[in-house]
Protein backbone atom coordinates (compact mmCIF):
# COMPACT_ATOMS: atom_id res chain seq x y z
CA UNK A 1 0.00 0.00 0.00
CA UNK A 2 1.24 3.40 -1.01
CA UNK A 3 0.46 6.66 -0.91
CA UNK A 4 1.22 9.45 -3.79
CA UNK A 5 3.69 12.59 -2.22
CA UNK A 6 3.13 15.82 -3.78
CA UNK A 7 6.84 15.42 -5.58
CA UNK A 8 6.45 13.76 -9.12
CA UNK A 9 7.82 10.88 -9.46
CA UNK A 10 8.14 10.18 -5.28
CA UNK A 11 6.24 8.07 -3.60
CA UNK A 12 5.87 7.19 -0.10
CA UNK A 13 5.41 3.45 1.09
CA UNK A 14 3.35 2.94 4.23
CA UNK A 15 3.51 -0.96 3.95
CA UNK A 16 6.09 -2.97 6.49
CA UNK A 17 6.33 -5.97 4.11
CA UNK A 18 8.59 -7.91 6.60
CA UNK A 19 6.74 -7.22 9.62
CA UNK A 20 2.61 -6.96 8.57
CA UNK A 21 1.28 -10.21 7.84
CA UNK A 22 -1.72 -11.60 6.11
CA UNK A 23 -0.31 -11.07 2.66
CA UNK A 24 -0.92 -15.14 2.43
CA UNK A 25 -4.43 -15.22 3.36
CA UNK A 26 -7.31 -16.11 1.32
CA UNK A 27 -8.13 -13.20 -1.70
CA UNK A 28 -5.79 -10.65 -0.35
CA UNK A 29 -3.85 -11.63 -3.65
CA UNK A 30 -6.34 -11.81 -5.44
CA UNK A 31 -7.82 -8.19 -4.16
CA UNK A 32 -4.47 -6.46 -4.62
CA UNK A 33 -4.33 -7.95 -8.28
CA UNK A 34 -8.07 -6.58 -8.75
CA UNK A 35 -6.97 -3.15 -7.46
CA UNK A 36 -3.92 -2.85 -9.84
CA UNK A 37 -5.87 -4.08 -12.96
CA UNK A 38 -8.50 -1.51 -11.63
CA UNK A 39 -5.81 1.20 -11.61
CA UNK A 40 -4.04 0.35 -14.63
CA UNK A 41 -7.41 0.31 -16.84
CA UNK A 42 -8.07 4.00 -15.50
CA UNK A 43 -4.61 5.18 -15.56
CA UNK A 44 -3.67 7.72 -18.86
CA UNK A 45 0.17 8.92 -18.47
CA UNK A 46 -0.20 12.76 -18.92
CA UNK A 47 3.75 12.94 -19.96
CA UNK A 48 6.52 11.82 -22.06
CA UNK A 49 8.56 10.10 -18.75
CA UNK A 50 11.40 10.15 -21.63
CA UNK A 51 11.19 13.50 -23.11
CA UNK A 52 15.07 14.38 -21.10
CA UNK A 53 16.71 11.80 -23.16
CA UNK A 54 18.07 12.35 -26.80
CA UNK A 55 16.06 11.14 -29.63
CA UNK A 56 17.44 7.50 -30.19
CA UNK A 57 19.24 7.01 -33.24
CA UNK A 58 18.66 3.68 -33.91
CA UNK A 59 20.48 3.96 -37.50
CA UNK A 60 23.57 5.58 -35.95
CA UNK A 61 25.44 1.94 -35.95
CA UNK A 62 24.59 0.53 -39.27
CA UNK A 63 26.42 -0.27 -42.60
CA UNK A 64 25.33 -0.32 -45.79
CA UNK A 65 25.60 -4.13 -46.07
CA UNK A 66 23.10 -4.22 -42.75
CA UNK A 67 20.78 -1.56 -44.66
CA UNK A 68 20.74 -3.59 -47.57
CA UNK A 69 20.20 -6.72 -45.61
CA UNK A 70 16.95 -4.82 -43.68
CA UNK A 71 15.67 -3.68 -46.41
CA UNK A 72 15.44 -7.00 -48.08
CA UNK A 73 13.68 -7.91 -44.65
CA UNK A 74 11.10 -5.55 -44.91
CA UNK A 75 10.45 -6.48 -48.42
CA UNK A 76 10.18 -10.08 -47.37
CA UNK A 77 12.65 -11.22 -49.92
CA UNK A 78 14.84 -14.48 -50.00
CA UNK A 79 18.22 -14.62 -49.08
CA UNK A 80 20.72 -14.61 -51.72
CA UNK A 81 22.33 -17.93 -52.06
CA UNK A 82 26.32 -18.15 -51.80
CA UNK A 83 28.01 -17.73 -55.16
CA UNK A 84 30.37 -20.63 -56.09
CA UNK A 85 30.85 -18.82 -59.19
CA UNK A 86 34.03 -17.53 -58.17
CA UNK A 87 35.83 -21.08 -57.09
CA UNK A 88 34.19 -22.49 -60.49
CA UNK A 89 37.12 -22.92 -63.63
CA UNK A 90 34.94 -23.16 -66.90
CA UNK A 91 36.65 -23.67 -70.27
CA UNK A 92 35.87 -21.56 -72.93
CA UNK A 93 32.32 -21.88 -74.79
CA UNK A 94 32.18 -23.95 -78.31
CA UNK A 95 32.48 -20.69 -79.88
CA UNK A 96 35.57 -20.06 -78.27
CA UNK A 97 37.49 -23.09 -78.33
CA UNK A 98 40.13 -21.76 -80.65
CA UNK A 99 40.22 -18.07 -79.20
CA UNK A 100 43.63 -17.71 -77.88
CA UNK A 101 42.54 -14.63 -75.70
CA UNK A 102 39.63 -16.74 -74.45
CA UNK A 103 41.75 -19.48 -73.32
CA UNK A 104 44.45 -17.04 -71.50
CA UNK A 105 41.80 -15.71 -69.24
CA UNK A 106 40.65 -19.31 -68.23
CA UNK A 107 44.53 -19.96 -67.66
CA UNK A 108 44.93 -16.81 -65.48
CA UNK A 109 41.65 -17.76 -63.96
CA UNK A 110 43.28 -20.67 -62.83
CA UNK A 111 46.22 -19.10 -61.45
CA UNK A 112 44.09 -17.38 -59.46
CA UNK A 113 42.68 -19.74 -57.83
CA UNK A 114 45.72 -21.34 -57.67
CA UNK A 115 47.27 -19.02 -56.07
CA UNK A 116 44.27 -18.01 -53.44
CA UNK A 117 44.68 -21.98 -52.44
CA UNK A 118 47.99 -21.35 -51.80
CA UNK A 119 47.67 -18.27 -49.76
CA UNK A 120 44.41 -20.04 -47.35
CA UNK A 121 47.43 -23.75 -47.06
CA UNK A 122 49.69 -21.05 -45.87
CA UNK A 123 47.37 -19.42 -43.24
CA UNK A 124 46.47 -22.79 -42.20
CA UNK A 125 50.41 -23.72 -41.88
CA UNK A 126 50.60 -20.46 -39.76
CA UNK A 127 47.38 -20.64 -37.77
CA UNK A 128 48.62 -24.50 -36.47
CA UNK A 129 51.81 -23.00 -35.69
CA UNK A 130 50.97 -19.65 -33.69
CA UNK A 131 47.42 -20.24 -33.64
CA UNK A 132 47.61 -22.22 -30.79
CA UNK A 133 49.29 -19.44 -28.08
CA UNK A 134 47.22 -17.05 -29.61
CA UNK A 135 43.91 -18.74 -28.37
CA UNK A 136 45.72 -20.06 -25.02
CA UNK A 137 46.06 -15.61 -24.50
CA UNK A 138 42.08 -15.33 -25.88
CA UNK A 139 40.85 -17.79 -23.34
CA UNK A 140 43.24 -16.52 -20.79
CA UNK A 141 41.78 -13.23 -21.43
CA UNK A 142 38.18 -14.37 -21.19
CA UNK A 143 38.82 -16.06 -17.98
CA UNK A 144 40.16 -12.81 -16.86
CA UNK A 145 36.81 -11.06 -17.93
CA UNK A 146 34.92 -13.59 -16.41
CA UNK A 147 36.71 -13.39 -13.13
CA UNK A 148 36.50 -9.86 -13.05
CA UNK A 149 32.16 -10.06 -13.86
CA UNK A 150 31.87 -12.71 -10.87
CA UNK A 151 33.40 -10.68 -8.30
CA UNK A 152 31.55 -7.40 -9.38
CA UNK A 153 28.56 -9.95 -9.78
CA UNK A 154 28.98 -10.99 -5.91
CA UNK A 155 29.99 -7.11 -5.09
CA UNK A 156 26.92 -6.30 -6.01
CA UNK A 157 24.47 -9.22 -4.97
CA UNK A 158 26.14 -8.50 -1.74
CA UNK A 159 25.21 -5.05 -1.85
CA UNK A 160 21.77 -5.97 -2.44
CA UNK A 161 21.51 -8.20 0.52
CA UNK A 162 23.06 -5.78 3.05
CA UNK A 163 20.23 -3.56 1.44
CA UNK A 164 17.31 -5.76 2.04
CA UNK A 165 18.82 -6.69 5.44
CA UNK A 166 19.10 -3.03 6.52
CA UNK A 167 15.40 -2.65 5.36
CA UNK A 168 14.12 -5.56 7.26
CA UNK A 169 16.26 -4.51 10.34
CA UNK A 170 14.20 -0.79 9.97
CA UNK A 171 10.72 -2.19 8.88
CA UNK A 172 10.85 -4.84 12.03
CA UNK A 173 12.01 -1.59 14.47
CA UNK A 174 9.27 0.28 12.83
CA UNK A 175 6.90 -1.95 13.11
CA UNK A 176 8.26 -2.92 16.79
CA UNK A 177 7.56 0.77 17.51
CA UNK A 178 4.36 0.85 15.44
CA UNK A 179 3.15 -1.98 17.66
CA UNK A 180 3.68 -0.05 20.95
CA UNK A 181 2.29 2.50 20.41
CA UNK A 182 -0.33 1.00 19.38
CA UNK A 183 -0.87 -0.49 22.57
CA UNK A 184 -0.41 2.32 24.10
CA UNK A 185 -2.85 4.17 22.33
CA UNK A 186 -5.19 1.29 22.85
CA UNK A 187 -4.71 2.17 26.77
CA UNK A 188 -4.81 5.70 26.40
CA UNK A 189 -8.16 5.07 25.17
CA UNK A 190 -9.30 2.51 27.55
CA UNK A 191 -7.99 5.07 30.13
CA UNK A 192 -10.37 7.77 28.69
CA UNK A 193 -13.61 5.52 28.02
CA UNK A 194 -12.99 4.41 31.79
CA UNK A 195 -12.29 8.04 32.93
CA UNK A 196 -15.71 9.13 30.57
CA UNK A 197 -17.51 6.51 32.39
CA UNK A 198 -16.23 7.74 35.91
CA UNK A 199 -17.47 10.95 34.95
CA UNK A 200 -20.89 9.65 33.66
CA UNK A 201 -21.46 8.19 36.79
CA UNK A 202 -20.14 11.05 39.25
CA UNK A 203 -22.88 13.34 37.41
CA UNK A 204 -25.52 10.82 37.31
CA UNK A 205 -24.98 10.51 41.23
CA UNK A 206 -24.87 14.42 41.62
CA UNK A 207 -27.78 14.82 39.87
CA UNK A 208 -29.46 12.68 41.92
CA UNK A 209 -28.18 14.09 45.11
CA UNK A 210 -29.12 17.20 43.57
CA UNK A 211 -32.31 15.74 42.90
CA UNK A 212 -32.63 14.63 46.98
CA UNK A 213 -31.29 17.83 48.33
CA UNK A 214 -33.83 19.42 46.36
CA UNK A 215 -36.57 17.02 47.77
CA UNK A 216 -35.76 17.68 51.33
CA UNK A 217 -35.60 21.48 50.56
CA UNK A 218 -39.15 21.13 49.48
CA UNK A 219 -39.95 19.16 52.36
CA UNK A 220 -38.87 21.37 54.92
CA UNK A 221 -40.47 24.56 53.29
CA UNK A 222 -43.44 22.67 53.40
CA UNK A 223 -42.96 22.01 57.32
CA UNK A 224 -42.19 25.48 57.96
CA UNK A 225 -45.98 26.37 56.45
Amino acid sequence: MAGTASVAGEVFVDALPYFDQGYDAAGVREAAAALVEEETRRYRPTKNYLSYLATPDFAAFETEIMRNEFERLAARQPMDLLSMKRYELPAPSAGQKNDITAWQECVNNSMAQLEHQAVRIENLELMSQYGTNAWKVYNDNLAFMIEMAQKELQKFRKQIQDLNWQRKNDQLAGGAKLRELESNWVSLVSKNYEIERAIVQLENEITQLRQQQGDENKENIRQDF
